[in-house]
């Protein structure tokens, strides 16, 4: 992010970063470091729950006040759940930042959560979940993490389940937030052309007086421990085989986070002449889909590769990625290839950057994550360093075929 970043911390804990642009659009909110991996058992889905939740009504603001508020000045009012965050956020005019950080603030430090409004969320989620599951190559996703994360909490689904979500109330949500929405693990962001000094202005006016406190009973997380590869196979009833294969793998901030991403890339990225499209699709005609992703998270993470394919052609498909891999982890790279790579994956993250949806979002997730803020061109003068031997290496450690956990929809 060559534009300056401005990074200050209220009184409260709570830290602000902003940084200035001349776009006409700006893009303001909060990002609370509070996921699925922070529910208990029994609370499986809650923070996706709340997050729906907050947008039902205020102590001084209807659901529909809510809405309007940012809706009648054309602005774009989102959230969205993962793992390990919860995001709230709008897009405005420049001129309504204020308005938007005043709003956030309202809905999260002084939620309503009316019951029929609960009770009508708990439905429009139920949908959601049936949604996910009659979507196969999403559901894939959640199952995977499922089996390379079991028995802790970070591989339970982040919708949760019809049987945890029927036994949601508003005391139990409003426990939740007051042990995992604590200052420490809350980021207000802004991305706009307004000078930091009025964003301090309001954040210090609308965050400074949060209700929630650290205290002892903050929640902490557990990292996973060893790992040890699995296989399973579910039946689902679908048309085509899907198949996700993976391992764990390097968390944000790792030494080795940026040389997996390349090769991840190189494996099976967005690019159609990755070498899994190259092989598996255009080659051999066997798959319309197949991608590898690598999902680094704060202590730990995971790559995997996924595709969809006729059952007749699925021990096929995952002969042709086990030699891709394999290739990865025993031939270096060429110079000329791996110039190839940097050349590619530079424009790639100049298009991510170009959208300041992407940089509001990915500047406050590594401030919450890592406490430091780098640019995408400081992430590739990183990665010009790396030589075909450093890759190598690292494709031999994350890639190793006796760590792969296999997952097959049959």
């Amino acid at each position: 992010m060559a534009e300056k970043i401005n990074i200050f911390t209220l009184s409260n804990g709570i830290r602000v970063i902003h940084m200035r642009n001349s776009s006409h659009i700006a893009y303001s909110g909060v990002m609370v470091g509070t996921g699925t991996r922070d529910e208990k058992p029994e609370e499986n889905g809650m923070a996706h729950f709340i997050e729906h939740t907050l947008f039902k009504g205020t102590q001084k603001r209807s659901a529909t006040q809510l809405i309007n508020r940012i809706e009648n000045i054309g602005g774009e009012l989102n959230a969205y759940t993962t793992k390990e965050e919860t995001a709230f956020y709008a897009a405005t005019l420049p001129a309504y930042i204020g308005r938007t950080l005043e709003l956030l603030a309202d809905m999260l430090f002084h939620p309503a959560f009316p019951k029929e409004e609960l009770d009508k969320e708990r439905q429009v989620i139920y949908d959601e979940i049936e949604s996910y599951n009659d979507s196969p190559s999403e559901l894939i996703y959640d199952d995977f993490e499922s089996l390379v994360f079991d028995g802790y909490a970070i591989a339970q689904p982040v919708l949760g389940t019809r049987r945890t979500l029927r036994y949601f109330t508003a005391d139990k949500a409003g426990r939740f937030m007051a042990e995992t929405y604590t200052p420490e693990r809350m980021v207000v962001f802004v991305l706009a052309d307004v000078p930091f000094t009025k964003v301090l202005t309001y954040a210090e006016r609308y965050f400074s007086n949060s209700p929630y406190i650290m205290h002892a009973g903050a929640r902490t997380r557990v990292t996973p421990a060893a790992y040890t590869p699995k296989n399973a196979d579910y039946h689902r009833h679908t048309h085509q085989a899907h198949v996700m294969l993976g391992s764990r793998a390097y968390p944000i901030g790792h030494h080795k986070q940026l040389a997996l991403y390349l090769l991840n890339n190189i494996l099976g990225g967005g690019a159609i002449n990755s070498r899994l499209n190259m092989s598996i699709r255009e080659h051999k005609g066997l798959a319309y889909t197949v991608e590898s992703q690598y999902t680094p998270l704060s202590d730990t993470g995971y790559w995997s590769v996924y595709f969809a394919t006729d059952p007749e052609n699925r021990e096929r498909c995952i002969r042709l990625v086990m030699d891709e891999l394999s290739r990865l982890a025993q031939t270096p790279l060429s110079t000329t290839a791996l110039h190839r790579a940097l050349c590619q994956i530079k424009g790639q993250m100049a298009v991510s950057a170009d959208n300041n949806e992407n940089t509001a979002l990915s500047m406050a997730k590594q401030l919450l994550h890592t406490g430091n803020v780098f640019s995408w061109q400081h992430a590739l003068d990183r990665m010009s360093t790396f030589t075909p031997e450093f890759l190598l290496r690292t494709a031999q450690e994350a890639f190793a075929l006796d760590s792969i956990s296999l997952l097959q929809y049959v």
